[in-house]
């Protein structure tokens, strides 16, 4: 990191961490907001994947402070410290997409318009990539430039024929089943995961960064989705693929793509961007899906093509 972006200045985002909720529709939504570390006035939103909550992204907050950004985050309705749509509280579940527009769309009005009236920068991780490309298309201008890691264009089945996979998720969501696993999920508890189990990151201490702090707040995690999410997710992923939907997306869009990904299909995201009239592709070839909880060296290329392109502004 450069002496411009030194960490040395800041209070850490763990010190300084003061969450309060907000009200989307059917959800409480726990958000947080952290200040700056210089006297810009630039505003990022930072938006977590799936299974995901604010305090993973402690160090990318700060890192994100020493850029002189004040950093706006939440988390999604189901996971984190945000409220749970089913008794089961590991099952990550919701019905359309389309509610987490509004949570996404709360946020912006809740917290991020008292702050400043400017379009702000997005950095947005797998499932949020997904649902803020679902915004810019939609409500064109709320963001100034935006920046995606491992965008969920579409997902790896992970050695199912993908028509198939399709195939049982419609069968058991149509089959009364919506808030029931999928295969596989329930036995993916991440409290009872160990590092060579995991499919993220190679990074074993972040990785291990992370396991600790759900050892000490086991009600944070998640472990993974229901048919219905399933479901919901491969709907507005097809609409996401048809002709058109990505050359209407005007923002000037950054996208990063992993070599490695087993979670998203990076040829997805690749080609998408290539639509895109404002888009950019880089690959970080022995990168995992994780890009943000990687190892140092793609962390610093990554942050090198992030100041470059906000710079550019």
């Amino acid at each position: 990191m450069s002496d411009a972006t030194s960490l040395d200045h800041l209070k850490p985002a763990s010190s300084i961490f003061r969450p309060h909720f907000i009200q989307a529709r059917g959800a409480r939504l726990r958000a947080a907001t952290f200040p700056s570390g210089t006297t810009t006035d630039r505003l990022c939103v930072l938006l977590n994947g799936q299974t995901e909550f604010i305090e993973k992204y402690f160090e990318v907050i700060d890192e994100l402070r020493a850029r002189g950004f004040c950093v706006v985050t939440m988390d999604w309705r189901g996971q984190g410290g945000s409220g749970r749509l089913l008794p089961d509280p590991l099952k990550v579940h919701i019905d359309d997409f389309s509610e987490y527009d509004d949570d996404l769309a709360s946020l912006l009005e809740q917290v991020v318009a008292p702050l400043t009236s400017a379009a702000p920068v997005a950095l947005a991780h797998s499932m949020g990539g997904h649902i803020i490309l679902r915004a810019l298309r939609d409500k064109p201008g709320r963001f100034s430039r935006v920046i995606l890691s491992a965008p969920m264009i579409a997902v790896s089945a992970r050695g199912t024929p993908p028509w198939l996979a399709r195939i049982a998720t419609w069968v058991f969501s149509a089959s009364g089943q919506r808030d029931q696993w999928v295969f596989g999920m329930q036995a993916r508890d991440p409290l009872h995961m160990g590092f060579e189990s995991q499919i993220v990151t190679s990074d074993r201490a972040r990785f291990q960064r992370t396991q600790d702090f759900i050892t000490r707040e086991p009600q944070i995690r998640v472990a993974g989705p229901t048919w219905g999410w399933l479901e919901a997710a491969y709907e507005s992923m097809r609409e996401m693929q048809r002709p058109g939907y990505a050359e209407t997306i005007s923002t000037p869009t950054l996208v990063f793509g992993s070599g490695r990904d087993r979670i998203c299909m990076t040829a997805a995201a690749r080609a998408f961007a290539a639509r895109m009239p404002k888009g950019e592709f880089v690959l970080l070839d022995d990168a995992e899906h994780e890009i943000l909880m990687e190892n140092d060296s793609i962390r610093t290329r990554f942050w090198k093509a992030f100041d470059a392109f906000v710079d550019r502004s």
